[in-house]
């Protein structure tokens, strides 16, 4: 989302989220090879005190006055999926606005509304649009921060595009640049978000709900072996109700039990296996999906990342779904960045590094 300030070229950033009583932050430097180093991050509650309090806070730091490129959080706007409306390109926004009224938690006269193309427009066929739709509230709220801190804030961006200029990243970094690549990444401990890109665009998203547990949970095993009985590769897709989405986003839960299954579980293990099933049936059918409907694009990479526990969810996966699945390790691009850093203070202030990687030369 774009905003009328002029801009100005700068080799340091402040990239920051406010969202559920939360501020982050990473301040990153671009270094002469080209590398961004990681010189200062941080999280701080907004608290009681609202933005004052948080102003004098982020002052006290050295934040003020800089060149900022600022995240929204899932939570905090709707990601559509739309057919591109058939109008000159000045008037996709109002043409958008349009088509998603119905589509919308809150009324079209409350959101501010952006879009952007599905994929690299290299495919035939019907083109399709992303929509984000944010509140008018949620946008206020950030800019009313910048204002105040005397920032420069050109854009504001969203997870699901800072999280494909992540993969890209790596992707580049491993000269598999043109082939589609899928990365899924814990939000926090009841959401997932699925990303799968292509010569840096992003192609398909999908936020998973991550059920109650399921990261506290034996992820080392396999469900099988969890369950107690012969271990298998992985549970065909086809023995589960379908459950797709809107729009590349999930609504409900519908979790379908396999054949024969039906009774509530007996122990904490076959809990344990049971939220871990739930998970994967979820994860099986976006890749599944991703498989029929972009036969000619196969996915070189699957990347997790779930903090500490990255390893353990890639392996487990590998197991489970028949493909290669690794951690999405983003350090070597960042210097600096796994110096001494607090893991629950990492796991928020990471997402904002792809905003680091953003370009501005994408077209609709």
């Amino acid at each position: 989302m774009r905003w009328p300030w002029s801009r100005r070229r700068s080799d340091e950033w402040l990239l920051v989220s406010m969202a559920d009583n939360v501020f982050a932050f990473v301040r990153v430097g671009l270094r002469a090879d080209g590398q961004h180093e990681v010189r200062q991050m941080g999280v701080e509650p907004v608290g009681d005190g609202g933005t004052e309090s948080l102003v004098s806070r982020l002052q006290a730091l050295g934040l003020k006055g800089l060149n900022v490129r600022a995240m929204l959080r899932p939570s905090q706007y709707q990601f559509l999926q739309i057919d591109a409306p058939a109008v000159a390109p000045e008037e996709l926004r109002s043409a958008a606005r349009y088509q998603i009224r119905d589509m919308l938690d809150v009324h079209v006269d409350d959101i501010t509304l952006d879009v952007m193309r599905v994929g690299d427009g290299k495919q035939k066929g019907t083109p399709h649009l992303f929509v984000v739709a944010a509140t008018n509230t949620v946008m206020r709220g950030l800019i009313d921060l910048g204002d105040k801190m005397q920032w420069q804030m050109p854009v504001i961006d969203i997870q699901e595009t800072a999280q494909r200029n992540l993969q890209s990243a790596l992707s580049r970094q491993e000269g598999l640049l043109s082939r589609a690549d899928a990365a899924l990444v814990m939000v926090d401990a009841r959401q997932a978000l699925l990303t799968i890109s292509a010569n840096e665009e992003l192609f398909y998203t999908r936020r998973l709900e991550v059920p109650q547990g399921f990261l506290q949970g034996p992820l080392g095993l396999s469900t099988s072996e969890q369950a107690g009985s012969a271990p298998s590769a992985y549970v065909p897709v086809a023995e589960y109700v379908p459950d797709y989405n809107v729009g590349g986003v999930a609504y409900g839960s519908d979790y379908s039990e396999p054949r024969g299954a039906g009774h509530a579980p007996a122990s904490d293990q076959s809990a344990d296996h049971d939220r871990a099933q739930r998970f994967l049936v979820e994860v099986q059918r976006s890749l599944d999906l991703w498989d029929r409907t972009w036969s000619s694009m196969p996915l070189g990479r699957v990347r997790v990342y779930a903090g500490t526990r990255s390893d353990e969810l890639a392996l487990w996966l590998t197991r489970e779904i028949g493909q290669s699945v690794v951690p999405m390790d983003v350090n070597a691009l960042f210097p600096g960045l796994a110096a001494g850093q607090d893991d629950a203070e990492l796991a928020l202030c990471r997402p904002l590094l792809g905003l680091a990687l953003r370009t501005d030369s994408r077209k609709l």
